[in-house]
């Protein structure tokens, strides 16, 4: 569930920013179908770049396991476990309880929109499936759905026309689109006000399109303000009245957005771009690699009260009789082909020095080792030491090491590869 969460805030962070830009730099321009699909592919983007793993670094040498070995008690383990609050299962609770209450939220506006309109009168008018309302109700479309009072289908046909036009555009799919965004990511306001926006923005390009048939704007705006008084709104459709009255004539009277400001979309992808590389979990899973521990518990007699966590990877060095571990065509294996057989190996005979527990050493060393034409681990380096006996240790587990690797080739030959090898020491 840990990693869902994860997901979530990732993706809700993406749907904030460009929700953000949105709002920010092209709300007030009149590309109203440009906005829309706009909407709703950078939604959709939003949705899938946290399930995307960019490398931003390249991984080299063996991607090896990380293990530790700790001292610790099982009964101290229990206990430490128990009093530690599980931030995760309450973040879990809460979200399950904000969905749960949004979609019931959503099944109490079906239900009530469905007593409205249970005694309407269905045809098809203009090839349009339409409910005719005997109530004095506000017309709006459901779906493919046109709901409309009788009195207005039969005085004001520039009604009529407007919600025939969220039925052209398909406006009833955005809405489910966003439906689920708000399901979802409930927890972000943003995505609340976007959802007043796309019903404004359906707005916009339902006017535009009524007047784009030839009624008179004028007269069409005289009927907005003389049927707004009173109305009731259902918030799963488009409707007449969906949207703020004074926003729709202001963007009907509104001359024509310069056509450059198309271009302003363009600064979306620098912008996601530092987004998606800040939030990367590739980088951020090699940044955290020496924090995250694997706890297996071992007997006492070994390390007391220590933890070691070791990773096998390849850093190319100087020395020019040997190829580092990413450039050799045929990469040796220990033990057979799994990468992480050295760094159990290693981890198996590592013992943590006795001075090094009493002085609370603890830290992270690399060494660096060449494996032979032969197979045999030799050049064994300390590269960054920690403390005299730390490295001593380290020196000694690796020196110690005469099972024979699998040697790399190239060029069908065997030849000298180059490793380093971080090793952490920590105390528990």
């Amino acid at each position: 569930m840990s990693a869902f969460l994860l997901y979530i805030a990732r993706s809700g962070l993406y749907l904030g920013v460009f929700y953000a830009f949105y709002l920010l730099v092209m709300r007030r321009t009149t590309f109203f179908r440009l906005n829309r699909i706009a909407l709703l592919a950078g939604s959709s983007m939003c949705v899938l770049l946290p399930l995307l793993r960019v490398r931003t670094a390249p991984l080299t040498g063996i991607v090896a396991g990380q293990l530790s070995i700790t001292g610790v008690g099982e009964a101290a383990a229990a206990e430490s476990t128990a009093g530690a609050f599980n931030w995760p299962v309450l973040l879990s609770t809460l979200y399950i309880i904000g969905i749960v209450a949004v979609i019931g939220y959503t099944i109490l506006s079906a239900l009530r929109l469905h007593r409205q309109v249970a005694g309407g009168m269905r045809t098809r008018i203009h090839d349009y499936k339409t409910v005719i309302l005997s109530e004095n109700l506000p017309s709006f479309t459901f779906g493919k759905t046109i709901y409309i009072g009788r009195k207005d289908l039969e005085e004001n046909p520039a009604i009529f026309a407007h919600e025939t036009m969220h039925v052209k555009y398909r406006h009833y799919l955005d809405l489910f689109l966003f439906r689920l965004i708000q399901v979802v990511w409930w927890w972000n306001p943003l995505v609340w006000i976007m959802r007043t926006e796309l019903g404004l923005l359906h707005e916009y390009e339902a006017d535009e399109g009524v007047i784009d048939q030839g009624i008179n704007a004028t007269q069409y705006q005289l009927l907005l303000v003389r049927k707004a008084v009173g109305e009731q709104r259902f918030s799963l459709a488009s409707g007449f009245q969906h949207a703020q009255l004074k926003n729709r004539i202001s963007m009907m009277l509104k001359p024509s957005s310069h056509g450059w400001m198309r271009l302003s979309y363009l600064a979306l992808i620098p912008l996601m771009a530092v987004l998606v590389y800040a939030c990367n979990p590739s980088k951020n899973n090699k940044a955290k690699q020496a924090a995250d521990e694997a706890e297996t518990v071992a007997p006492a007699t070994e390390a007391p009260a220590s933890t070691y966590k070791v990773t096998v990877s390849d850093m190319p060095q100087a020395d020019e009789t040997s190829i580092p571990f990413s450039e050799v065509e045929v990469k040796p294996t220990f033990q057979g082909d799994d990468p992480n057989a050295f760094a159990v190996w290693v981890n198996s005979q590592l013992v943590y020095p006795e001075a090094a527990v009493e002085a609370g050493t603890q830290g992270r060393m690399v060494l660096s080792f060449v494996v032979d034409t032969d197979g045999s681990v030799t050049d064994v380096q300390i590269l960054r030491g920690l403390s005299p006996e730390l490295d001593a240790e380290a020196l000694r587990v690796l020196n110690s090491c005469t099972e024979k690797w699998t040697p790399g080739m190239q060029d069908g030959k065997p030849v000298k590869v180059t490793y380093t090898m971080p090793i952490v020491f920590k105390l528990k």
